[in-house]
């Protein structure tokens, strides 16, 4: 099976380099990498076309980003990767073998945060807890997927918030995840920006207003 990374991007110039450079032993390897650019004003673009990676452009927004780096990619496995989250070394073989029993149609990695407050730890270990319990997903654990299950549920649902956690509900349809141990590595910026408890709360009451029914756009506008 051949692999696609997909990496969104929204002014992301700071951070992508690494991303990138981190993703060269897998590219000689013969993985796929597309990133996908959704209207930056930075200098995104000459980042990802200076490390020689396929760049497309489409509408801001993760779920319609990573739909069309999907529709582009040539992979039979797609993996999307946030531009401020590492993977583990020979990340490309752990994805393969996770899938390659044919018993799950997806999965995600285990995530550690990276930052000072100590909290972050027990943010990470509550996430991947969590994950295993519900079979639910987050972007920030690197969902990878056949591109067949992708293909049959739809891809991610274009809405601006909570499209990690809809597309896992769609392909739990198929197969619980294959929850892999191996770890990525996520900024932990958006808990320190806002405050690791202030986020902790928000982020539980948003994923309860989801589930009792609320609409994506609704949330986007409260979590912004």
């Amino acid at each position: 099976m051949k692999l696609t990374i997909v990496i969104p991007v929204l002014n992301e110039a700071a951070r992508l380099p690494e991303t990138l450079a981190q993703l060269a032993g897998m590219r000689a390897r013969g993985v796929e990498v597309i990133v996908v650019d959704g209207g930056s004003s930075d200098d995104s673009v000459a980042v990802a076309h200076a490390a020689g990676v396929r760049t497309l452009s489409a509408q801001a927004g993760r779920a319609c980003q990573m739909n069309a780096g999907a529709a582009a990619a040539t992979g039979d496995v797609l993996l999307f990767l946030h531009a401020d989250t590492t993977l583990p070394q020979r990340a490309d073989a752990i994805v393969l073998d996770a899938l390659g029993s044919g018993s799950h149609a997806w999965g995600r990695f285990d995530v550690l945060i990276d930052g000072r407050p100590w909290m972050l730890r027990v943010v990470a270990a509550m996430m991947n807890l969590r994950s295993r319990l519900t079979g639910i997903a987050t972007g920030d654990q690197a969902i990878f997927v056949t591109r067949t299950a992708f293909d049959v549920v739809g891809g991610f649902p274009e809405q601006p918030l909570m499209e990690d956690v809809e597309l896992s509900r769609r392909l739990l349809a198929l197969s619980a995840p294959a929850c892999v141990h191996h770890k990525v590595r996520t900024s932990g910026r958006r808990w320190e920006t806002r405050g690791v408890w202030r986020t902790i709360a928000l982020m539980w009451r948003l994923r309860w207003a989801y589930w009792r029914g609320t609409p994506a756009d609704e949330l986007a506008r409260y979590y912004r």
